[in-house]
């Protein structure tokens, strides 16, 4: 896998879904990173930031079965070629055009063409490399969709259906792209979540719940379900996405942070077990707070991610997610202070201070660390 071009990397929310009320989301308009992509790898520039995960929004780009239109997605590839900036793109960051969902049978060829028209568009209007992540989070995705009926198509206890239909695309979708772009990064990127248990009833079924993470990463490469045709060589590397919220006590909630009983598994550990399990070169894809949090989330994640290189954890990178706070899927007037940048009513990027500043102030020390580290070993 080669090294991106900057350790610490930006995220855009561009989930583009249809939420728990029925109602079609585009955060990268509501946002308005669509119209100020510009002005956004400008500010992250400004950071030392050159590395962006961004999404096509395939809801958007197929505006009718077998038609698209990749003229948006143009704009952000033409901004990145004037600023510089490395993209990774998401071919599905949650969302698919109306008439879709993972189990209609059309499905698996719909996002093989999509695959297809988005790699020869690539091709002819970039001169840089692809990188690509097939479908982000088949985990996360699978119980949105089908446990808990809160996306497309609206299931309950089919979430293993869902991961299946998922996983195969994404392996379909992965060898068409290596096809046309055999050059091409492919990445991975699931949940890093930590179930604990309270008693010896619960060690059993929390061990079980820990194993889930890892079932579409093991389906592609190959582990399990032979039949879809994974196989370790599809892939790159792999990123894992790391919230407050990924750690919770079975059968109760999210366990608090900041972690005042020291309850919490480290991150160092996590991103070790992982290494340790596909021993493939991983980056943090999503990480980052809400309100006041976000600068002591962040800089506990420093600290946890140079420990993980100094155990000896092949990390390339960390990506803050989001760059641009976003509002929330199911109710778009609230937004979740979360970015490195705040918006005002009219879309201004207000820096959140104290953030921005700790940024600036680490990024030399993460970056001296993984690029040494990754050159001697």
């Amino acid at each position: 896998m080669k090294d991106f071009k900057s350790i610490l990397m930006g995220g855009f929310e561009c989930a583009d879904h249809i939420n728990i009320h029925g109602e079609r989301v585009n955060l990268l308009k509501e946002t308005a990173h669509d119209i100020r992509v510009l002005e956004d790898y400008m500010e992250l520039k400004k950071l030392g930031i050159y590395t962006v995960r961004e999404g096509l929004c395939w809801s958007n780009v197929e505006y009718a079965p077998g038609c698209y239109n990749f003229g948006e997605v143009l704009s952000r590839i033409q901004a990145a070629d004037k600023l510089g900036i490395q993209q990774i793109w998401d071919i599905i960051h949650f969302g698919y055009p109306d008439d879709l969902y993972p189990s209609h049978p059309q499905f698996c060829r719909r996002f093989v063409n999509l695959c297809l028209e988005f790699c020869k568009f690539f091709k002819a209007n970039s001169d840089q490399e692809l990188h690509l992540v097939p479908i982000n989070e088949i985990g996360f995705l699978s119980w949105l969709s089908g446990e808990v009926a809160s996306t497309a198509p609206f299931l309950k206890n089919n979430g293993w259906e869902m991961k299946y239909k998922l996983c195969e695309a994404a392996i379909l979708g992965i060898k068409c792209v290596r096809k046309i772009l055999p050059s091409a990064f492919i990445y991975l990127v699931e949940p890093l979540v930590w179930v604990h248990h309270e008693s010896s009833e619960d060690f059993q079924s929390a061990n079980q719940e820990n194993s889930y993470q890892y079932q579409a990463m093991d389906i592609i490469l190959g582990r399990i379900c032979p039949e879809l045709g994974g196989n370790s060589s599809l892939v790159d590397g792999l990123g894992f996405n790391y919230y407050w919220n990924c750690q919770w006590e079975i059968n109760s909630g999210p366990l608090p942070w900041p972690d005042l009983s020291n309850k919490r598994k480290r991150l160092s550990a996590l991103l070790l077990n992982s290494y340790a399990r596909y021993d493939k070169p991983l980056f943090i894809s999503e990480t980052g707070h809400i309100g006041i949090g976000r600068t002591t989330w962040f800089e506990e994640i420093i600290e946890e991610c140079l420990e993980a290189v100094y155990l000896g954890v092949d990390l390339r990178g960390i990506c803050l997610y989001p760059v641009i706070d976003r509002p929330d899927w199911d109710d778009l007037s609230c937004f979740h202070n979360s970015g490195i940048f705040d918006l005002d009513k009219n879309k201004n990027r207000l820096p959140y201070q104290s953030y921005y500043k700790s940024i600036k102030e680490k990024y030399n020390l993460v970056k001296e660390v993984i690029i040494e580290t990754n050159r001697t070993s």
